[in-house]
């Protein structure tokens, strides 16, 4: 059965004003000197490679568990969500009821605006709310008319970051896990975006760091019919308490470098990634028995790298959501 969530999209102006918050929660407004630093060029900034989670295994990830929905509103459960997403930018939940719906998810984004700031989630396309169900698309029709993405396939996705394409990337991500891979497919894996720039020269980094770049915007996440790419650039500084880290936006296949020193850089990223010390020290590899059907993971979007093997199970679904999204040299201290 095809699910909707039409009741999820911001309807109202007012509601757009607030990131498109349901009516009844209070706007958490920005400052407009704020604001209007938000596209403010990083190309002279720097970012150091902080270490990775090296050697982090499917166990030693952050979890929480949810016994009922209520947890989802519960206060010490969601501050503890957000401090696991600031300090590791991974998390596991298992929860421990049936949800066909998402709500949990729904009521935990939620509340993570409310009490932590968090933006609410984009949508997905003209034609989809926050929701996306990631399903082999055999026996159903595409969720975007005439366009079928990446995710309604069976096949692997190299590495990349979730809407790179968007002038305003969501900071995070989360896949709800329906139906698991029977049949061992479907591995997810991270790769630490740190432990990635510690194999890029400092040369690279600061190429990567200049708007050198234009991103195509893949056909079935077309908002605007007369925007088809935006240009920007790859990585950017991530300002904390006691360090400046590296925070990537990427997926390869839409990236075209527009000057030789932009071109060169690309190519140092292509070679790292095929990099086998990339591959031990800093990547962390999610089976389906990792997670299994009632798990959800939340994924910071700029810290983490992610790709997937090929799909074995035509009924594997998992539903997304992506949220917090500002412009990618936004200078957040989350």
């Amino acid at each position: 059965m095809k699910l909707e969530y039409r009741h999820l999209h911001p309807q109202s102006a007012r509601l757009r004003r607030c990131f498109g918050r349901p009516s009844g929660l209070q706007c958490s407004a920005r400052p407009a000197l704020a604001l209007s630093r938000l596209s403010r060029s990083v190309s002279s900034q720097s970012c150091h490679a902080m270490a990775p989670a090296a050697g982090m295994t499917p166990s030693a990830v952050p979890q929480l568990t949810a016994p009922d929905i209520a947890y989802a509103k519960q206060r010490h459960h969601v501050d503890s969500a957000s401090q696991l997403l600031r300090q590791d930018g991974i998390l596991k939940i298992s929860l421990g009821f049936p949800d066909p719906d998402s709500r949990y998810l729904e009521q935990l984004v939620l509340s993570l605006h409310e009490h932590h700031g968090h933006r609410l989630p984009i949508t997905h396309s003209a034609s989809r709310g926050w929701f996306w169900d990631v399903w082999p698309s055999i026996d159903t029709p595409f969720q975007t008319p005439q366009h079928q993405a990446r995710s309604e396939t069976m096949e692997a996705f190299p590495w990349h970051t979730d809407c790179s394409y968007e002038e305003l990337p969501p900071r995070y991500f989360a896949l709800h896990v329906l139906q698991h891979d029977r049949f061992g497919g479907g591995t997810l894996s991270l790769m630490s975006v740190p432990g990635l720039s510690q194999l890029l020269s400092q040369s690279t980094r600061t190429s990567l760091m200049r708007k050198d770049y234009g991103i195509r915007i893949p056909l079935e996440f077309i908002k605007e019919p007369q925007k088809r790419d935006i240009i920007g650039s790859i990585l950017t500084a991530h300002h904390g308490a006691q360090h400046s880290s590296c925070m990537m936006r990427f997926r390869r296949d839409l990236v075209v470098p527009l000057t030789e020193r932009a071109s060169r850089a690309l190519q140092d990223v292509d070679t790292s990634l095929k990099n086998a010390k990339t591959q031990a020290k800093s990547t962390l590899h999610l089976t389906s028995r990792d997670l299994s059907a009632g798990s959800i993971l939340l994924v910071d979007n700029r810290r983490w790298l992610h790709a997937r093997s090929n799909i074995k199970d035509p009924k594997r679904h998992l539903r997304r959501v992506r949220w917090d999204a500002v412009p990618f040299d936004y200078p957040s201290s989350n």
